[in-house]
This record gives C-alpha cells, structure tokens and sequence, in this order.
C-alpha cells in the first residue's frame, strides 16, 4: 500500500529545529551585509552586546518592517540566529527553501502555538540564540502596537538573558502601505533588556510592560527631528490612502487619495504634499492635517473606540476567501489561494465569514475575546486570522482592510479582552 502523502502543515509541524548551520548562515549574512548595509544606509550602536554572551539567550525587537530580519541580523553576525516567522510565510516558494536552510521557526501569529514554545526550547537547550518580534507583525502606521499577549509569559518561562534591538528608521525605508523600498537611513541599538534573575522576580505583565516601554518607537516622530531624506520616486504618496483613509476636515472616509507626492480628499480638496522625510505641508490654510502620519492614524482609531460603543455597532464587507494549499508551495509572492468568496460581519458578539470555501457553503465565527487583531502578510490589501488552526485570509473588495484592524482591536478591548492598548506607564 503506497504511503500518503504527508501535507505542507504536517511537515512543518514535525520538524525538529536545530540551530542554523554556522558557516551558512555567516556566508549568506556576509553577502545580505554586502548587499544591504550600505543601500540601507544601516547603524548600529551597542549598549551592551550579545556577540559577547557565549550562553543561550534571546533577542527581541520591535517591527518597524518587512526588512527587520536585516537590520537585526547584521549587527549580530557573525553569531548565528533561529528567527521566529510566521507559520503561512512557509508556504510561500521564494522563502521556504532559506527558511528551512537557516532553521525558521514558524508560529502561528495571535493564537497559541505549543509547537513554537517547544522548538524555541529545543534550541535554547542546545545553547542557541533565537530572535523574536513580539508585536508579531510589522508596523502598520509607523509606530509599534502592544507586545502579543503571552510573550511575558514566555520570555519568563525560558529564563535566559534577553537582548534587544531598537529599529529607527526601517518603517521609512519600507513603508507597509507601499511596497516600494525608499533608501535613506537606519538606525539599530543594541542593549540588554532582562537578565535571568530580573525575569524571575518580575510578572509576566510587568514583563510586557517594559517591552512596550524600551521597545516603542514611531519613525514619522522621529524624522521630524531626524530630518533623513528617503530616496525614492517621487511617489511617497502613492496608496497612502489604504493607510489613512479618512479625512479630518470634512469627516469622510474612503475620500482620501495619494498620487505622486501629494495626498487629499477627493471631496473637500483637504491635503497635503509629502517631502523626501515623509513631512507633510497642507496645501493651503484652511487645510486640516495632523503634525504627522502617525496621528492621523491615531485619530482613525479613535473614532473606531467610539463607533464601537454603539449597541448596534456592525460592519459588513464582501471578500474573498483565501486558504494555504495542503501539498504545493505559493508562488509569484502570493500570500493563500482563493478558494471562495461570501461576506465577513463585525458586531459585538464577534466575526463571522458567511460564504462559500471549495465550492461549499462555509461559515465560521470567533468572538472577542478570540481575536484581539488580525495579521497582514504583505500591503494593505488583505488580512487574516485562523480557525481552529487553519488559516483565513480575506481579500476585500474595496479598501477596507485597516478600518477592520482598528474595529476588530477596539471591539475586543470594549470587551474586555487580553490585548490592550498602551498603558499611561507604557
């Protein structure tokens, strides 16, 4: 009898990582420093240095971007490193063979995954080093967003000195609501975040509370002082509506459109043109625009905490169903394959998809309290979480995708959920 095949999940899951092969690892780090460093423009300053502790540990970073594993990774060679990444990004082709080259630990962002805490300790029993990224995405509106919930819990549990890395400048160089690379400038520091005596006396909150704190950065803040051009094509404008879509002065949403450098409401006229710092200057006087990107973020937010306390609160939206496959690898950088289409509801009892998967009627719905936020693999074009371990993107069919983020992680904080927001401390 011929033997099943086993799928793209079930290899994964039983894979044993081991620590990434030494002179591997330094060759490709050498060519990536060759490569990158200087286009980058990439800094390091050291307050304490991990290349120095010949002893397991850890390396935490915040996520400015698509590029951190860079600007992590070169100021810690030649010393060799188990990244943790995300489960579906596995699966696609052009990352899959160096994943499994360099020993990639894959984790199932914003639900719990046992087989990540297992293989992070196989290696750390082993004496290696493993870097992680715990706001478990790369920053959406240039700034961080609250630690994951459980990584206090897990820093705490292993009990090995903790190094950081503080990216400044990496959200500008690759901005997520545009995937063109602009080359300016990147600012790494290097310190020491817990030792193992310090993580045994503190709470896993109080944990996650000094992350939050020594981990928080917003780049748009930062290059106000800074004042770092970022080169580029004279687009810094394009597709920042997916990011910031509602206008502060008429009060619109979805009104907003970015071309070349400049970026305005299609019905008040209200704007502004972006220099190469990513400044913005208002078009004229009577326009409305926040000191900085940033806050217009914050100001959508806001206005999503309080769209969220209406009883009869609900958001709708038509989408398409994506799904990891089972037995091949994604290529041409796709992120799932469609396999359905239907409509995804928000309302205080939760997220429901109500559609069609395989050509079959499929409905799924999780609470809350079940989903504090959704993870987005490459622009702001499509989100996803999982059910019962599976993964679910959706591809809307208009530019909805952040105004879901900032619903979803309000709602479930209205409730009451784990996942809240900066504290005042914080």
């Amino acid at each position: 009898m011929a033997k099943e095949k086993r799928t793209i999940a079930e290899k994964l899951k039983s894979k044993k990582i081991k620590r990434p092969p030494a002179f591997i690892y330094r060759v490709l780090g050498g060519v990536w420093r060759m490569l990158f460093q200087k286009k980058y423009g990439v800094e390091y300053e050291y307050l304490a240095d991990p290349r120095k502790d010949k002893g397991a540990h850890i390396v935490v970073s915040n996520h400015t971007s698509r590029a951190d594993y860079i600007f992590t990774g070169l100021p810690l060679l030649p010393h060799a490193y188990n990244f943790v990444a995300g489960h579906n990004e596995f699966y696609r082709s052009h990352l899959a063979g160096v994943f499994g080259l360099l020993q990639v630990i894959p984790k199932k962002n914003f639900t719990p995954d046992i087989y990540t805490i297992k293989e992070v300790s196989r290696v750390l029993n082993a004496g290696g080093r493993v870097v992680i990224y715990p706001e478990g995405m790369n920053s959406i509106s240039g700034a961080n967003q609250p630690v994951a919930i459980g990584t206090g819990k897990f820093l705490k549990h292993f009990g090995v000195n903790v190094y950081y890395t503080k990216i400044r400048g990496g959200y500008l160089t690759c901005p997520k609501y545009n995937l063109t690379d602009r080359y300016g400038k990147v600012k790494v520091r290097i310190g020491l975040m817990f030792t193992p005596e310090e993580l045994k006396t503190l709470s896993p909150e109080e944990i996650e509370a000094r992350l939050n704190k020594e981990l928080y950065h917003d780049d748009y803040a930062w290059n106000l002082e800074e004042k770092i051009a970022y080169k580029n094509d004279g687009n810094l404008a394009k597709d920042l509506e997916t990011l910031l879509y509602y206008c502060p002065k008429c009060g619109n949403e979805h009104t907003m459109k970015g071309e070349g450098m400049r970026f305005s409401c299609t019905e008040c006229g209200n704007g502004a043109t972006l220099d190469d710092t990513y400044a913005m200057t208002p078009l004229d006087d009577t326009c409305v625009i926040p000191k900085t990107q940033t806050e217009w973020f914050a100001l959508q937010r806001e206005r999503a905490k309080q769209a969220v306390q209406d009883p009869d609160f609900v958001l709708t939206e038509e989408v398409d169903l994506g799904n990891l496959p089972k037995y091949k690898m994604l290529k041409d950088q796709k992120t799932s394959e469609i396999v359905g289409s239907g409509v995804i509801r928000l309302d205080h009892s939760g997220f429901t998809y109500e559609g069609t998967r395989n050509g079959q009627p499929f409905t799924f719905h999780l609470s809350t309290a079940e989903l504090p936020t959704y993870g987005m693999c490459t622009d702001i074009s499509r989100f996803y979480t999982f059910y019962k371990g599976e993964f679910m993107e959706f591809f809307p069919k208009r530019p909805t995708v952040e105004k879901w983020f900032l619903h979803t992680e309000e709602l479930h904080r209205y409730h009451g959920g784990k996942w809240q927001d900066f504290s005042k401390e914080d």
